[in-house]
């Protein structure tokens, strides 16, 4: 976790420089856990991006710039994350059906109406996540147009740079379960383990409830992360910690420590009101 807050933080730090500004690393490293505390609270992640954005004007980087350097990066870091995607399931896919189907097929039989409890409610927060949000998307529709005028302004350098970061990023992050895996008494295949792991974090960027809850757990159990036998419940809370609660904690941390817990309170309330 530690060396993927770093490679983010840089990465995000060389966007400013190629736009001519400057943020500490401190600074990028503060930006980032406000967003992964956002991401994690707020339905569709809707709230990461504009909490990236607020601590990058906390640091002091123009409105305009701390926008660019998001767009930018969001754009080169998806052919990253798709061509990962593809080499995880051309390596390890059959592998991966192979001992998730019968524990998927299980779960579903033993636990059917559960299941559909839960996709019913994860469509309907998506149809309210989606109306709820509607207003915001329409806002940053027009500036978002404006991106591809700044890429002329962006020198190659940081692009570059950005690439071996996020892929630090996507295989820290997939890593997690595979590690945690290896302290069961019976460990499953890493090859699955991998592919469940970043099929589930990744989910979490369509789902509509924060951070995928319920529907990423329910495919955690029933299966989609390996053979993980009576472990399961275990290592659930513990990988959930570090790809979603060690994110949120540190950002009210720092949220709280710069701002205060009394503005913290307030903002919370205002969001949930």
């Amino acid at each position: 976790m530690l060396v993927d807050l770093l490679a983010r933080s840089w990465r995000i730090q060389w966007f400013i420089r190629g736009l001519g500004r400057s943020m500490s690393l401190g600074d990028a490293f503060i930006a980032n856990c406000f967003g992964d505390a956002a991401c994690g609270l707020t339905p569709l992640r809707i709230g990461g991006e504009p909490a990236r954005l607020a601590g990058m004007l906390r640091a002091g980087v123009p409105a305009t710039a701390s926008f660019v350097a998001i767009s930018i990066e969001i754009i080169a870091a998806w052919p990253v994350v798709i061509l990962s995607a593809v080499w995880l399931a051309w390596s390890f896919a059959p592998e991966w059906w192979s001992v998730a189907k019968p524990a998927l097929r299980r779960t579903f039989a033993e636990a059917g109406p559960w299941v559909m409890l839960i996709l019913a409610v994860s469509l309907v927060a998506w149809w309210l996540a989606r109306s709820a949000t509607r207003m915001i998307g329409h806002r940053v529709r027009r500036p978002l147009r404006r991106v591809l005028v700044y890429w002329r302004r962006m020198p190659a350098w940081p692009v570059a740079a950005s690439l071996p970061c996020t892929l630090v990023n996507v295989v820290a992050r997939t890593a997690i379960l595979p590690v945690l895996a290896l302290t069961l008494p019976v460990p499953p295949d890493l090859g699955p383990a991998a592919l469940g792991g970043f099929a589930l974090l990744y989910s979490q960027l369509i789902l509509p409830t924060p951070s995928g809850v319920g529907a990423v757990d329910l495919g955690f159990l029933a299966g989609a992360a390996g053979d993980l036998g009576d472990g399961g419940a275990t290592l659930l809370l513990l990988w959930r910690f570090y790809t979603s609660g060690l994110g949120i904690v540190l950002g009210l941390w720092f949220a709280a420590r710069i701002y205060g817990w009394r503005v913290l309170r307030g903002l919370i309330r205002s969001d949930t009101a």
